[in-house]
């Protein structure tokens, strides 16, 4: 449809597709792996590795991302998550320019870290340091594009000689003055660098247009939750709504707090001693942006996705045609060497109190060991991980319990063609389920 028209998708995005679809398929390679007590062989198929929208393989970093920071990044400390969203315009500003996010990620943490600062009765001056890690999430419930930012900040600080100081929950007028700050900062950052102009009628800041292209249309619509494609570009996609059973709204205790388009909510907590809590939470703002299991087929094709949580006003789920689909996809996509994961305060590499927050070894942590004497941090197979997050073993034989190991990469075409005929594994016996994407035989 692109083509007709004389424009086309970005190549990223072109590759991202095209690798999905080879994405746990044994005709495009393999791994052979045998069991070294009773010889008994199976098939892995290779995996895309995208970051864009592959449930198997998102599934599969966010087990990985989430025991990584639990186990090797974040202490055993209070911590508490910071979710900030941001205007309609702002996100869309930020899919295009990602340097102009880094900035304004910046100036959100250098608004909470001082305050958390000032909360423990301290000054910036003093080199005294918060300590953040901050997962930027592309999508939303109904799979539009929705940049938002959740922060992992410890619920205190470190002093200059590495001593801890924790901090009480912030109140809800502490929210408040920190999300009204927040805006008025990076308007005025985006304002000066030339990205917003002041309305002067109506005192709001409104986006710069920016060259229009196919890519920048598809995730304006995105953001907008707009069709790109079709006859029915320009509009909402179809919704499907019921009564409402209950006032979703956020109820006056929570931590949640909006102020000229942007959001803040800071409700969710875990103390010291919650580490599966924490992990939890870490795979939550890890997870992968499709979820198979709020995706089905209507009888005339459609995509039906299942929202999360239902909308204020009772919307269910969202219908999609195909075309509509893949655009909603597209717009998910992450330029490449774009960096979802930042770490800040004492967590960056560069920080001298790095060594006083950073975990040692998970097994034989000590609190009588000084943090230069730590040893580096403890790092767990991609089997382990499996085991410990999906209860999924295979690192030992499924008949006999034996040692199982790689004995073979096979990618030659030829070489493919002729095992998987052999075994009786054309395309048609495969499934597309591909977590794990094995084949047993």
């Amino acid at each position: 449809m692109l083509a007709a028209q004389g424009r086309g998708l970005p190549g990223y995005v072109v590759r991202e597709f095209e690798d999905y679809l080879k994405c746990g398929r044994l005709e495009h390679g393999f791994l052979r792996v045998r069991c070294e007590s009773c010889h008994h062989e199976k098939l892995v198929a290779f995996s895309c590795k995208r970051r864009g929208f592959c449930p198997s393989c998102g599934a599969r970093r966010m087990a990985d991302s989430a025991a990584h920071l639990v186990d090797e990044v974040l202490p055993k400390r209070p911590i508490r998550q910071w979710v900030l969203s941001v205007p309609f315009p702002l996100r869309y500003l930020f899919a295009t320019n990602p340097k102009v996010m880094s900035r304004v990620l910046t100036i959100v943490h250098r608004v909470i870290s001082t305050f958390l600062i000032k909360q423990a009765g301290r000054t910036v001056k003093s080199g005294t340091q918060s300590g953040a890690v901050t997962l930027i999430q592309r999508f939303g419930s109904a799979l539009n594009l929705n940049l938002h930012f959740h922060m992992l900040y410890l619920n205190g600080v470190y002093d200059a000689k590495g001593y801890f100081w924790p901090v009480k929950p912030p109140a809800p007028g502490d929210l408040d003055e920190i999300t009204h700050k927040i805006a008025r900062r990076v308007s005025r950052y985006l304002e000066q660098a030339g990205y917003l102009y002041r309305d002067a009628e109506t005192e709001y800041l409104d986006l710069v247009p920016d060259e229009d292209d196919a890519m920048n249309g598809i995730m304006g619509a995105s953001i907008t939750y707009r069709l790109a494609f079709g006859t029915n570009a320009g509009k909402n996609a179809l919704a499907l709504q019921a009564v409402p059973t209950s006032d979703n709204r956020a109820k006056s205790s929570e931590l949640v707090s909006k102020q000229s388009g942007f959001s803040m909510h800071a409700g969710v907590s875990c103390k010291s001693n919650q580490r599966k809590k924490l992990e939890r939470l870490c795979r939550y703002i890890t997870r992968p942006a499709i979820a198979e299991q709020r995706l089905s087929l209507a009888s005339n094709g459609n995509v039906i996705v299942a929202l999360k949580t239902p909308y204020d006003d009772g919307t269910s789920h969202v219908v999609l045609n195909p075309m509509e689909f893949m655009g909603r996809l597209a717009a998910l996509v992450p330029k490449p060497r774009v960096n979802l994961t930042r770490f800040h305060g004492v967590f960056s590499p560069r920080s001298k109190l790095r060594a006083h927050a950073v975990p040692g070894k998970p097994e034989a942590e000590s609190e009588q060991v000084s943090p230069s004497a730590i040893d580096k941090a403890y790092a767990m197979t991609w089997a382990q991980r499996l085991k410990r997050v999906f209860a999924i073993e295979i690192e030992k034989c499924e008949k006999c319990g034996g040692k199982v190991r790689v004995i073979a990469s096979i990618e030659g075409p030829e070489v493919i063609e002729k095992i998987l005929k052999h075994l009786e594994l054309d395309e048609a016996s495969q499934t597309r389920n591909r977590s794990p994407p094995v084949s047993p035989f």
